[in-house]
């Protein structure tokens, strides 16, 4: 990502610290995270560190494996399956219960989001994913120009990257603004720079030729921050 785009996407984190709300959170899975260490690992062993790899993997396997056949040994002797059997039983019973706290986990946030979720939040949440996919495009038009294909640059780029920052300050003072609602609903505003949208400047940034990759993009940010601006109204019409 090119360094004029750095920054400029909303991520989950900064939407879950605006809304504080688990906005966005997906079910964690615990293989997802073992297939990709597997992958990183299957990768790294076709590299340069193969031997390296291969070599620290088994240590840590074969220490794991005799420091668990060594407790059972002294804390459980009555037992007569073999320790290896066990070793791989008590694995898949800790994965299985770990897997069923995370569950349980995310259902509970998943369950204070929805009763949390307001329509102006749910607008303002597509309105995110609209603004990061416009980013995700123009990253992806980059890597194509990039790779040599200078016909696909973005004209006037500047102007479309403005007008992503302008956007931008408007979704998360439009996202902060909603969350002091929200929370405080009985509560007058006194802070009155929130409501102070960029939406002029963004109006006089649009071209005349709306055919344009560079009319395009304007277009989608204006559209957003038209969005935001009906709901900052509509909140501030509900007090």
């Amino acid at each position: 990502m090119r360094d004029d785009l750095q920054g400029l996407e909303i991520s989950q984190k900064e939407l879950q610290s605006m809304t504080n709300l688990p906005v966005k959170d997906e079910l964690i899975i615990i293989i997802n995270p073992l297939e990709r260490f597997v992958k990183q690992t299957i990768s790294k062993i076709k590299g340069t560190e193969a031997a390296t790899v291969v070599f620290i993997g088994f240590s840590i396997f074969v220490f794991g494996y005799l420091v668990f056949d060594i407790i059972v040994r002294l804390f459980a002797s009555w037992i007569t399956v073999p320790s290896w059997i066990i070793f791989i039983i008590l694995s898949l019973w800790i994965g299985g219960v770990t897997q069923t706290v995370l569950y349980l986990l995310w259902k509970k946030r998943s369950k204070l989001l929805r009763a949390n979720m307001t329509n102006s939040l749910q607008i303002l949440l597509n309105d995110v994913d609209r603004y990061n996919a416009v980013i995700k495009a123009i990253d992806i038009n980059d890597q194509i120009e990039d790779a040599g294909n200078p016909e696909v640059s973005i004209n006037e780029r500047q102007k479309v990257i403005e007008a992503l920052r302008l956007t931008k300050a408007d979704l998360v003072r439009a996202l902060k603004t909603e969350k002091i609602l929200r929370e405080n609903r009985n509560f007058i505003l006194s802070n009155t720079e929130l409501f102070v949208n960029n939406l002029a400047t963004l109006t006089a940034m649009q071209v005349t030729e709306q055919a344009t990759e560079h009319g395009r993009l304007l277009n989608e940010a204006l559209q957003i921050a038209l969005d935001v601006q009906h709901e900052m109204k509509r909140l501030q019409s509900q007090q």
